[in-house]
């Protein structure tokens, strides 16, 4: 038994199922853009705890 009863077998279907809707080069891009997407979001977090810090220091 796999994850909340789907099988592996299950999930290599519904794997070739979304390469063939989308195809290889799609997905290739939605993972880039993706990457992208949650390096820009850790950046924001750091330059926002940087900021607080700075604050809470010169008061």
């Amino acid at each position: 038994m796999g994850i909340g009863g789907i099988s592996l077998w299950q999930i290599l279907i519904i794997l070739l199922v979304i390469v063939v809707l989308f195809g290889g080069k799609k997905i290739r891009n939605m993972g880039s853009d993706l990457g992208e997407g949650l390096k820009g979001f850790k950046k924001a977090i750091k330059d926002d705890d940087a900021e607080s810090e700075s604050k809470s220091e010169d008061q």
